[in-house]
């Protein structure tokens, strides 16, 4: 195994009236799979693993083992609390080199105020993880960090234990075959809850030509059973494969694995700089590429569609406007093309105020009209009344930050929960005025696609 180079650090901490000892040790490896270093950790780490990749590829993060982990049920005030938890917690680290960086991943559930019981019953409002050992993958240049937080001095019989196990991880992970995974077999289908939702449709419209919301995103889910229990490493790797043009992520937290490929960039701030994305209004590709251009078209031209994008361009654009400075907006939106749909999307940029942060930012643009509704209010209120499932962490913010204030949150689309035999599939659209039962279900249909073809189904037309 070639190491290059090497750094070590170990800070004190003061972090809710404890004095912690907080060891980071990073090397640099040659290049290996960051999907085997993953599955190196299937045997001791299960349940307390991560995995992300930006949409652009730039950066790809694991995470095995929990150093710390930060989690609270604080409805609103849940940002904040992860926020003032996470800086104590690193106050104290040395700024200035990305490849030192501890960086902490996780996401918050879309409703805190949903106790719908199911799939996502006793999962935390806000769950974020501190690795104990984290690969980041930067521009062809891969770095292993562990993380070692204590509440005594410096346990050099304890961190010998985990700089062995390190190296053993990243040795299979280098050396042994990288595995190819077959897709799962799937036993059965079912639809909870599909007469509930499309009797929403009917509900929420009416409500909106009372004029008591603009509009209102209703989601719904799709329910396998599979022959055997299915293991996080088989699904990620079918994502890995299929949705390259998507942020990947995969989050798990005991028997729950959470995992999507999303094409929404909910905000990244890099050097002071905050991103976002516009995302809203979607349509199936074509067969050829005549009938691709010829439905990209019609979605650019369609009033219905164009009307949902600019409930969000309107809201991120605020957003930014209070939080940032020289911010950047194009006039009209364009076609982002993925594999099985295309959507309107519109960037957004603009250089951070001195008082906001990533995690701001992110409770600002949580949720957008694309995955709530607008007004909000009302529509958040609708979503509880008449969307008879629990969300968790679909739509919510998913990502990652580092102690400098860096990070990306993608939108939790495109997603699935899987626990053992089974997994919950969730997709949603935005109901207007004019909004019919059956073309919003066969819309959802199209959204489950990606999901249901990692995990070896498929969807009929």
């Amino acid at each position: 195994m070639q190491q290059k180079w090497y750094q070590a650090t170990e800070v004190e901490v003061d972090s809710l009236g404890q004095n912690l000892h907080f060891y980071m040790e990073t090397i640099e490896v040659s290049r290996l799979s960051a999907l085997a270093f993953y599955a190196a950790g299937e045997e001791c780490y299960k349940g307390e693993r991560f995995y992300w990749q930006n949409r652009e590829k730039t950066m790809t993060l694991v995470g095995l083992g929990h150093a710390h982990t930060i989690q609270n049920n604080a409805k609103d005030e849940r940002f904040d609390a992860v926020e003032k938890e996470w800086k104590k917690l690193t106050e104290n680290c040395p700024k200035g080199q990305s490849e030192l960086q501890p960086i902490l991943f996780g996401g918050f559930t879309f409703d805190p105020q949903n106790n719908v019981d199911g799939e996502w019953t006793g999962f935390p409002e806000a769950y974020f993880a501190l690795a104990t050992f984290q690969l980041v993958i930067r521009d062809d240049k891969a770095y292993v960090s562990l993380h070692l937080l204590t509440q005594g001095q410096q346990d050099e019989e304890r961190l010998e234990a985990l700089r062995k196990e390190r190296d053993h991880l990243i040795h299979a992970a280098q050396v042994k075959e990288v595995k190819t995974y077959s897709k799962p077999k799937i036993t059965s289908y079912f639809e909870p809850y599909k007469d509930p939702y499309l009797a929403s449709i009917d509900q929420v419209t009416a409500l909106i030509k009372q004029k008591r919301a603009g509009k209102v995103v209703i989601a719904r889910s799709l329910a396998l059973q599979f022959k055997e229990p299915v293991s996080a490493p088989q699904v990620l790797s079918q994502i890995i494969h299929e949705q390259p043009e998507s942020y990947l992520f995969g989050l798990e937290r005991q028997n729950l694995l959470f995992f999507g490929a999303s094409p929404e960039r909910l905000v990244k701030v890099e050097d002071g700089r905050a991103f976002s994305s516009c995302i809203a209004g979607s349509i199936k590709r074509g067969k050829t590429a005549e009938e691709d251009e010829a439905y990209g078209q019609s979605l650019l031209n369609d009033p219905k569609n164009d009307g949902e994008h600019q409930y969000v361009v309107d809201m991120i654009a605020d957003t930014f406007r209070k939080n940032c400075v020289n911010m950047t907006i194009p006039d009209r939106p364009r076609l982002l093309k993925i594999r099985d749909i295309q959507h309107l999307y519109t960037p957004v940029e603009g250089q951070l105020n001195q008082e906001a942060t990533i995690l701001q930012l992110t409770k600002s643009l949580h949720p957008t009209p694309a995955l709530g509704g607008v007004p909000r209010k009302e529509a958040l209120a609708a979503i509880r009344k008449y969307e008879p499932m629990n969300r968790g962490l679909y739509a919510g913010p998913i990502g990652w930050m580092d102690a400098e204030g860096n990070g990306e949150f993608a939108v939790a689309i495109r997603s699935a929960a899987l626990l053992k035999d089974s997994a919950y599939l969730y997709a949603g659209g935005g109901i207007v005025a004019d909004s019919e039962p059956q073309s919003e279900y066969e819309e959802t249909l199209v959204k489950f696609r990606p999901m249901l073809r990692a995990l070896g189904g498929q969807l009929h037309e």
